[in-house]
C-alpha cells in the first residue's frame, strides 16, 4: 500500500449527508455543518468535510478565514473544503447571509435534504455532500490541505471520469431513487481521493509539507516503508539504507519537508494508526500496542498518554468506540 492511500484509510473517511440545494438572485448564505448534525448518518465522525458541486448557473464562494478567499464556481466545479470553515455562498457576497440551518428542508420519504432560497433571478442549482473523518489535527494529508481546494476539470480521462461521475450524483439527488445515500457516499470519498490527487500534483516547486514531501522520491520511498508495516521495528539507519540514501541526508529532506525527524514521524504515525484500531475495533490495549510496534502494553499507554494528552482506555471511552473485547 502507498502512504497516501494508507493515510487516507487511516482518516476514516465516511460520506453520507446530502443535499440539493436550488438558489435563484439575489441570494447569500453563510453555512458551516456541527459533525453533531450529522451523526444519524456519518456515526461519531469527530470532523467534516464539505464540498459544493456546481450543477447549473454560478455561484461565488468565500471563506470566512484571515484569507477570505473568494472563488467564482461554473456548472461542472467543484470545490471541497478540508476544514469545514465557515463558508459564504451567493450570487453576492455583500448581501446579509442567511443561516444554512435556517432554510434547509428535511427530507420527504424516499429523498435526500434540500435547500432553497432567493429571489427571481439567474438560478443556480447544486449538490451538497459531507465527508466524515479524522480531524486534520491527527491526519497529515488533512493537515497539509488548504481551506479550499477547488477542482477545474480540464480535458482528458481523469477528467471526464470526475464529470461523469458528478454528474451521475446530480442525478441520483434529483430523482431521490433507493440507495442514493449509499452510492453518493462512496461517491464523496472517491472525489476526495482525487481531489488530494490533483492537489498534490499541482503544488509548486519548493513547496513544503506532507504531500510536498510524496514528491521527492527519498522521502516518498522512506514514508512508503513506514506505513508498509507501522509495527515494524525501525531506525534511521534502516530507513536511509532502503530509500538510499546516508541517514543524515534522509534527516534533513525530512525536516525539510515535512518539518520532523524519521523516527518523530514514525512515532506519530503509530499513535494515529492506534487512535483508529481504539475507535473502530473491539482490539485489547494489549492487541493495539502489538499492531503498532510496541512490545508491552504498558510502553504503549505510556507512549500514547505522553502525545495524546490521555491514557488509552479513558480516550476510547470519552469517544464512545467500540469496546474492548475481553
Amino acid at each position: 500500500m502507498d502512504a497516501l492511500s494508507d493515510v487516507l484509510r487511516v482518516a476514516n473517511l465516511t460520506g453520507g449527508v446530502f443535499l440539493h440545494a436550488e438558489f435563484s438572485a439575489p441570494w447569500c448564505v453563510a453555512t458551516k455543518v456541527s459533525p453533531d448534525h450529522c451523526t444519524p448518518a456519518l456515526g461519531n465522525a469527530p470532523h467534516l468535510i464539505p464540498y459544493h458541486y456546481v450543477v447549473e448557473g454560478q455561484l461565488h464562494l468565500r471563506v470566512e478565514d484571515e484569507r477570505r478567499e473568494r472563488l467564482v464556481l461554473g456548472a461542472g466545479e467543484v470545490v471541497v473544503l478540508p476544514r469545514n470553515d465557515l463558508h459564504l455562498m451567493g450570487s453576492d457576497l455583500d448581501l446579509p447571509p442567511v443561516p444554512g440551518r435556517q432554510i434547509i428542508q428535511l427530507p420527504a420519504r424516499g429523498q435526500l435534504y434540500s435547500m432553497r432560497h432567493g429571489g427571481d433571478g439567474e438560478r443556480a442549482r447544486v449538490v451538497c455532500g459531507f465527508l466524515g473523518c479524522d480531524g486534520p489535527d491527527t491526519n497529515p494529508v488533512l493537515a497539509a490541505l488548504p481551506a479550499v481546494v477547488k477542482l477545474t476539470l480540464e480535458e482528458g480521462a481523469a477528467a471526464e471520469w470526475i464529470r461523469s461521475t458528478l454528474r451521475f450524483a446530480a442525478e441520483e439527488v434529483a430523482a431521490g431513487r433507493a440507495g442514493s445515500e449509499t452510492v453518493l457516499a462512496k461517491v464523496s470519498e472517491l472525489l476526495f481521493v482525487e481531489t488530494v490527487r490533483r492537489y498534490a500534483e499541482s503544488l509548486p516547486e519548493g513547496e513544503t509539507g506532507w504531500l510536498a514531501g510524496l514528491r521527492d522520491p527519498y522521502v516518498a520511498r522512506a514514508l512508503a516503508i513506514i506505513h508498509r508495516d507501522v509495527a515494524r521495528p525501525l531506525t534511521v539507519d534502516d530507513l536511509g539504507r532502503e530509500a538510499g540514501l546516508s541517514r543524515s541526508a534522509l534527516a534533513d529532506r525530512f525536516i525539510r519537508l515535512l518539518g520532523t525527524p524519521p523516527i518523530h514521524y514514525l512515532a506519530r504515525w503509530r499513535m494515529q494508526v492506534a487512535m483508529q484500531k481504539l475507535r473502530t475495533t473491539g482490539a485489547s490495549l494489549a492487541e493495539v500496542a502489538d499492531m503498532v510496534g510496541y512490545e508491552s502494553e504498558a510502553a504503549f499507554s505510556r507512549a500514547f498518554k505522553k502525545a495524546v494528552g490521555t491514557a488509552p482506555a479513558t480516550w476510547r471511552r470519552a469517544r464512545g468506540a467500540t469496546v474492548a473485547v475481553s
